[in-house]
C-alpha cells in the first residue's frame, strides 16, 4: 500500500509537469502519425509481397511499437533536468521506495503512451485497418510493456550519464540497428536471408511480429508466444535496472 502511494504522488507531480507542456506528447506522436499517412499508402500495392491482407492492419502494429520504443526512449531526458536541479537528490533521501521513484514516472509515460497509441489506432481505422478487439488489446498491451521497458532503460541510462550531450548519440546508436533490423516498418522475410537471420537476434523483431499477428487474430503463432516472453523478459530487466540506478549512492 505505502508502495502504492508513493508511487501515485511521483506520478501525480510528472503528470503536472506534463499538462504544463504537452509540445512533448504531441511533438512524439507527430512521427508515426506522418508515416502512417505518407508511408502507409505506398504499402497497398506491395502487401501481398508481405502475406497480409490490409497494409494497414500490417502497418498500424509496427508503429504503435515505434511510438513505445523511440518515445519512451526520450524519457530519460527530463529526469537529466530534475537531477540537475537536485529534485532526485531531495527524493532519494525521503522513506520512498527507489522502486516506487521510478514507477512512478513509468505510470506517466505509459499513460502518454496509452493516449498516443489510442489515437494512432483510431486513425489506423479511419484509413481503412481491420483489426479483431481481443488482438488490438493484446497488441497495445506488448506496446505498453515494451514502452515501460525503454522509459525504464532510459531514466536509467539518464542517471548514469547525467548529460543530455552523452545521451543523445547513445539513443541514436541504439534506435539505428532497431529501426533497421526490427522489421517495423518492412517485413525482415523480403530481405536476403543474412539480414533476416541478422534480425532473429533483435529482441524488439519478435515484439513487432508478436503484436502483427495479434492484430491479425493469429493468436496460436509462434509470434504471439514469442512477443510476450520478450516483452515480458525486456520490462523485468530494465527495471531491475532501473531501481538499481536509483539505488546508487552516487545517484
Amino acid at each position: 500500500m505505502r508502495f502504492f502511494r508513493d508511487s501515485v504522488i511521483v506520478f501525480r507531480r510528472q503528470l503536472r509537469m506534463n499538462l504544463r507542456n504537452p509540445a512533448w506528447v504531441i511533438i512524439g506522436m507527430l512521427q508515426p502519425v506522418l508515416y502512417l499517412l505518407l508511408f502507409g499508402p505506398l504499402l497497398e500495392p506491395l502487401i501481398d509481397q508481405f502475406g497480409a491482407q490490409n497494409a494497414y492492419t500490417f502497418f498500424v502494429p509496427g508503429m504503435l511499437v515505434q511510438l513505445g520504443v523511440f518515445g519512451a526512449f526520450f524519457a530519460g531526458f527530463s529526469l537529466i533536468g530534475e537531477w540537475r536541479e537536485g529534485v532526485i537528490e531531495a527524493e532519494r533521501v525521503t522513506p520512498a521506495s527507489r522502486t516506487a521513484l521510478l514507477v512512478g514516472r513509468l505510470y506517466r509515460d505509459l499513460l502518454q503512451l496509452l493516449v498516443q497509441a489510442g489515437i494512432l489506432i483510431g486513425l489506423g481505422y479511419l484509413l481503412g485497418m481491420e483489426a479483431s478487439g481481443v488482438g488490438l488489446l493484446l497488441g497495445v498491451a506488448l506496446t505498453l510493456l515494451l514502452g515501460g521497458a525503454c522509459a525504464a532503460a532510459s531514466n536509467a541510462l539518464a542517471l548514469t550519464t547525467k548529460s543530455e550531450d552523452v545521451m543523445a548519440p547513445v539513443i541514436n546508436m541504439v534506435m539505428m540497428p532497431v529501426l533497421l533490423l526490427s522489421g517495423i516498418l518492412l517485413p525482415m522475410t523480403i530481405g536476403p536471408a543474412w539480414l533476416e537471420r541478422a534480425s532473429d537476434f533483435m529482441p524488439i523483431r519478435h515484439v513487432v511480429d508478436g503484436v502483427r499477428a495479434s492484430f491479425a487474430g493469429d493468436f496460436a503463432s509462434s509470434g504471439v508466444t514469442w512477443g510476450v516472453v520478450w516483452s515480458l523478459v525486456l520490462f523485468t530487466l530494465a527495471v531491475w535496472w532501473g531501481t538499481s540506478t536509483f539505488r546508487r549512492e552516487n545517484a
